[in-house]
């Protein structure tokens, strides 16, 4: 007997529709996986083999068993294929007549039956969504991640016995109650606080800066000023994620199989700082079927990037086109793979190998030979895609004994998501959020400058050498900052404090 079953096949952040042909005939004994399948899906045999046996099944050893997961020509990986080709081998056996055209399976099979968890489960159930079927059968496990999806049931199963019954109509499986996403979300929980950070009131201006319109921050200072206690502040003035956020990121960590099974949903926003050590694959993404990166896995969030200049020159190059296009494009000889990664990079640095060049305290020992070494680390281009450059000088005693405390996060958090608001309105009938998004038709619609504040940027430009893309920067800076202060129009005070962000010396 001749039976189809629907599955699907993760590529990327997307799916494409995968049949589990299956075909049973009562001569030449055999059990065959075709379809262009992996090791994993080939070892499938021997899991459904025994699973059928510990289900209380009579496996058909006697016939010819054939599998077809069509399209041939797509490449088939994972054990997700494991229910699907399941399902198909019992309806071919039993010549049962359930009617499940409108049913997607995906799941792995343990050896006693029991369907044990898989990967990228939320871009499945958007697809399923999309395609119209109305049930979508996986394992226990994946069922609270795909249920934030709403229009279609979800069914939790347990075991390949228990979906069996279930289609039967002799036992029933309860379909999950759909989540309401926007009650899960959180503001990031952390024992941090800008309060307890004692001075760098320049700093803290410049995060919340970049908190109100995601732009890209390098702090740059000598060692135990603040930089990376600064930086792992920054996610406490952040905004809370909306519910599309959280299904992009939640969607990124499904793929790259990193969602916690004790919470499978991504409700705050990513901070990823990943050691100096990483190779490009790791912080852009790769493999041979790629998976995201750090950069990627920062979706919406942060990638602080600690001790920036002893990260690999050719690693830190790759991050120049993601900073300038929001997506990164992974190709293989199979085709090409689009992850995005709109992320606000924070970096810090010291000034040179030893860290005291702009110390007022402490005499640096570098020659200038091995500074300028140090600091050509970080090309030119990639500097250009910084937004603000920060300068974290060495606290005081006065100020580290002071007892006083510091605006705290929740305060500076109300004006950043006033700020998000406007650019969420302003945004409304694009796919931009942030002011950092803008294009450069953006720039001329919401970025007019009156004569005085052009004639500030002119000097600026004249005096710094800036690039147009350190131009536009300005613009969007200054665009942020007039935000903050609910002005719909940039005033010659942002011009000016958005240069002031900018390096006083640039590399070629």
């Amino acid at each position: 007997m001749f039976v189809k079953v629907q599955s699907a096949a993760v590529l990327g952040l997307d799916c494409i529709e995968v049949t589990a042909e299956v075909d049973i005939a009562g001569r030449w004994p055999g059990y065959q996986i075709v379809g262009l399948a992996d090791a994993a899906i080939q070892e499938a045999k021997e899991r459904i083999r025994t699973a059928w046996k510990n289900s209380g099944l009579e496996f058909p050893s006697n016939a010819r068993v054939v599998i077809n997961l069509a399209p041939a020509d797509v490449r088939k990986i994972g054990s997700a294929y494991d229910l699907p080709m399941a399902m198909g081998m019992y309806l071919a056996t039993e010549g049962a007549t359930i009617d499940i055209h409108d049913a997607l399976f995906a799941g792995e099979l343990a050896l006693d039956g029991a369907l044990r968890p898989i990967s990228g489960v939320l871009p499945l159930a958007i697809f399923a969504k999309e395609r119209g079927y109305t049930r979508l059968f996986i394992p226990t496990a994946n069922a609270k991640e795909a249920s934030i999806i709403a229009g279609i049931c979800i069914y939790p199963v347990q075991s390949l016995r228990q979906l069996i019954f279930h289609l039967q109509g002799t036992e029933s499986i309860q379909p999950i109650t759909p989540l309401d996403l926007s009650s899960l979300l959180a503001l990031n929980e952390s024992a941090l606080d800008m309060a307890d950070i004692k001075g760098q009131q320049f700093a803290k201006r410049a995060l919340e800066i970049a908190a109100s319109g995601a732009h890209n921050v390098l702090l740059s200072g000598p060692p135990g000023s603040g930089k990376t206690l600064l930086s792992r502040t920054l996610p406490t003035i952040l905004p809370q994620m909306t519910v599309d956020e959280a299904i992009e990121v939640t969607k990124m960590y499904s793929v790259a199989g990193l969602l916690p099974p004790d919470n499978p949903i991504i409700t705050q926003r990513p901070f990823r700082a990943p050691h100096h050590s990483a190779s490009t694959a790791a912080l852009v993404g790769g493999g041979t079927f790629p998976k995201p990166g750090e950069i990627s896995l920062s979706h919406r969030g942060i990638l602080f990037l600690d001790e920036f200049p002893e990260f690999p020159r050719p690693v830190l190059e790759a991050l120049r086109q993601p900073l300038e296009d929001g997506v990164v494009t992974i190709s293989r000889a199979q085709g090409s793979i689009m992850f995005p990664a709109k992320f606000t990079l924070i970096a810090s640095q010291n000034p040179c190998p030893c860290g005291y060049a702009t110390d007022a305290d402490k005499v640096c020992v570098c020659s200038p030979m091995h500074r300028a070494r140090y600091q050509k680390k970080i090309s030119g281009p990639l500097l250009d895609r910084i937004d603000l450059h920060v300068d974290v000088p060495r606290i005081d005693f006065e100020k580290l004994s002071d007892n006083s405390s510091a605006e705290p996060s929740a305060k500076i958090r109300a004006r950043v998501e006033a700020a998000r608001q406007i650019q969420q309105n302003r945004f409304a009938n694009s796919t931009r959020i942030t002011n950092s998004e803008m294009t450069n038709r953006d720039i001329k619609t919401y970025c007019q400058l009156n004569d005085e504040s052009l004639d500030l940027l002119r000097q600026a430009v004249a005096t710094l050498h800036l690039s147009a893309r350190s131009y536009n920067r300005i613009l969007k800076i200054g665009r942020t900052i007039a935000d903050l202060e609910a002005s719909p129009h940039i005033l010659t005070k942002h011009v000016a404090e958005a240069i002031q962000y900018r390096p006083s010396s640039r590399q070629g």
